[in-house]
């Protein structure tokens, strides 16, 4: 029973992605660049993780640390741009929002 709810389990899918702490992935990468003689692969089983996020975690480390190609950001650039993103989408409420009111007052001024 145990064995067919596990094979069950396999392909089922969530929505939710794992998120694990700076600290955690700090120390995993420092872990994948400290053993040149393993594959990152290996590494990641051994962690829990899957190999591709390792994988994505060692070369933002390398791009962090200026040894990325140039068109790569950094992790405060993405976070950066991640704001501003962010400071643009609230902008752009905010002049729709003046906008109709706008539109509203000149409306009630010629009545």
């Amino acid at each position: 029973m145990q064995a067919r709810r596990k094979q069950h389990q396999v392909g089922i899918k969530t929505n939710m992605a794992k998120r694990y702490t700076a600290e955690f992935k700090r120390d995993a990468v420092a872990l994948v660049r400290s053993s040149p003689h393993r594959n990152v692969t290996e590494i990641a089983r051994e962690l829990g993780v899957s190999p591709e996020g390792l994988r994505g975690w060692v070369k933002q480390d390398k791009t962090d640390r200026g040894e990325g190609r140039p068109d790569e950001l950094t992790s405060a650039e993405r976070e950066e741009l991640t704001r501003l993103r962010r400071q643009t989408v609230e902008q752009q409420k905010t002049i729709e929002i003046l906008r109709k009111a706008a539109a509203y007052f000149a409306t009630e001024t010629t009545r």
